[in-house]
């Protein structure tokens, strides 16, 4: 009797390994594929970074002087806001020691930030020439919510018609009348334009004058890329 169970279960283990053994037959006809599209947009945010440097050999000095020239623009700034389109907020506010060659600390320095950004450019460009406690450090460019969820929609209608037709193009060629889609991804991307550096000089000569900052937005490019696999069909 039990060499009976045993052979019954050695039977069992070799037809679960026969079974193990016939695995699934390898796709026929299954090809992979991409295509993409671009889709070419003008930025609608601009966001300007102002600040300032201070020095002295007194840590809680410079840190006042900082927050003075800080609070008199926030002051000001804050009477233009209007959500959305001209938005303040403080950005990058430090305090560092200067080090003699000695390692001994013979003074301090502080910078302080002030941001302004919305879709507002001509405002925001306005408010940043009339801040004189502050300078203009960096200018940047972006795209709104609204903008890239509109052209992101846009590019991936594009880029899923792109791969359907050449699915079928492809079907096509290789001798078959159709496909079916196995597997697809979809995923995007943005780019910018660079801004060019002769602009920066135009900035600093503006705020020295109490003039609006010059700006100019460039484009934006929304890429959506789709990856997948069709099973052409005869």
């Amino acid at each position: 009797m039990k060499k009976k169970t045993l052979a019954a279960a050695a039977a069992i283990a070799m037809s679960g390994g026969a079974a193990q053994a016939q695995t699934a037959p390898v796709p026929q006809n299954v090809l992979t594929m991409n295509a993409q599209a671009a889709v070419e947009v003008q930025q609608d945010l601009l966001a300007i970074t102002l600040s300032t440097t201070k020095d002295g050999s007194d840590a809680g000095a410079v840190q006042a002087q900082l927050r003075q020239a800080l609070d008199t623009a926030l002051e000001q700034a804050r009477k233009a806001v209007r959500p959305g389109q001209l938005d303040v907020r403080t950005g990058q506010f430090s305090l560092n020691p200067r080090y003699t060659p000695k390692g001994g600390i013979n003074g301090w320095q502080g910078t302080v930030e002030l941001v302004l950004e919305g879709r507002d450019m001509s405002a925001i460009a306005q408010l940043a020439g009339k801040l004189n406690t502050l300078t203009v450090a960096r200018v940047g460019y972006g795209l709104s919510r609204e903008a890239r969820e509109k052209v992101e929609t846009d590019a991936s209608a594009q880029a899923i018609a792109k791969f359907r037709a050449r699915a079928a193009d492809y079907a096509k060629q290789f001798g078959f009348s159709g496909f079916t889609l196995r597997e697809v991804s979809v995923s995007g991307g943005e780019q910018f334009a660079p801004v060019p550096m002769l602009r920066a000089r135009a900035m600093s000569a503006a705020v020295a004058s109490d003039e609006s900052v010059p700006v100019e937005a460039g484009k934006a490019t929304v890429t959506v890329a789709v990856n997948g696999s069709i099973q052409m069909t005869k």
